[in-house]
C-alpha cells in the first residue's frame, strides 16, 4: 500500500465513522458533499478523525471549501499538511 493509498483509506474510515455508516465505492473522485452528502455539521469531526490517524494538524480557520470538495482535494491537502512535518514529534 503506498502512502497515498494509506491516506485515501484514512479518509474513508473516517467518513464512514462521521456519517455512521459503511462507505462503498470510495475513489479520489468521489465528491464529499454531493455524492456522500456531507455536511458542514460533520466536517470538524471528520478533520479530527482525520488528524489523528495520519498525525497532522488541521487549523479549520485556513481550510479552504475547495479542498473537501472530492476524495483528491482532501488527500492532495493531507498529504501537504504531512509533507510539511505538521503533527510530527
Amino acid at each position: 500500500m503506498t502512502a497515498r493509498d494509506e491516506v485515501v483509506a484514512a479518509i474513508g474510515d473516517a467518513l464512514g465513522d462521521v456519517l455512521e455508516r459503511e462507505i462503498t465505492g470510495l475513489t479520489e473522485d468521489t465528491r464529499l458533499f454531493d455524492d456522500l452528502r456531507l455536511d458542514s455539521s460533520k466536517v470538524l469531526e471528520l478533520l479530527m478523525l482525520v488528524e489523528m490517524a495520519v498525525d497532522i494538524t488541521v487549523d479549520p480557520d485556513d481550510l479552504d471549501i475547495d479542498r473537501l470538495r472530492t476524495v483528491r482535494s482532501f488527500a492532495d491537502y493531507v498529504e501537504s499538511r504531512q509533507a510539511i512535518g505538521e503533527g510530527v514529534s
